[in-house]
């Protein structure tokens, strides 16, 4: 029986919404964030489910993942995207890892009164 040729891996750009949850190192106040991650995959769907499954390890707590796909495909829609963004998509798939690259907190407006 021949061996199946492995399946090229790629690197996909995500950005994961996630809510609070016990111990996920988010700031104090945060009522949650957006994480940028490149995840490597040999699809989309399956650089989710490990994003997915590593934040849930991390005691995080996903609500939502948009994908912006792989370097070729945003380079191909015009996205610039620096070296240090390149270098951190070259560790994801060297590693074949999930690289959380950058976490904006999100915290609830004082000052919002849309719900009147």
């Amino acid at each position: 029986m021949a061996d199946k040729p492995k399946k090229q891996h790629a690197v996909y750009t995500l950005l994961v919404e996630v809510g609070r949850n016990v111990g996920d190192g988010l700031p104090q106040d945060a009522t949650g964030a957006a994480l940028m991650c490149y995840a490597s995959g040999v699809d989309e769907a399956e650089a989710v489910r490990e994003t997915v499954a590593i934040l849930k390890q991390a005691d995080m707590a996903p609500l939502d993942v948009s994908g912006y796909g792989t370097l070729d495909e945003r380079l191909s829609e015009g996205h610039d995207i620096a070296d240090d963004e390149k270098a951190l998509m070259q560790r994801a798939l060297d590693e074949n890892a999930v690289i959380i690259a950058q976490v904006t907190p999100f915290y609830d407006d004082p000052k919002d009164t849309s719900d009147d």
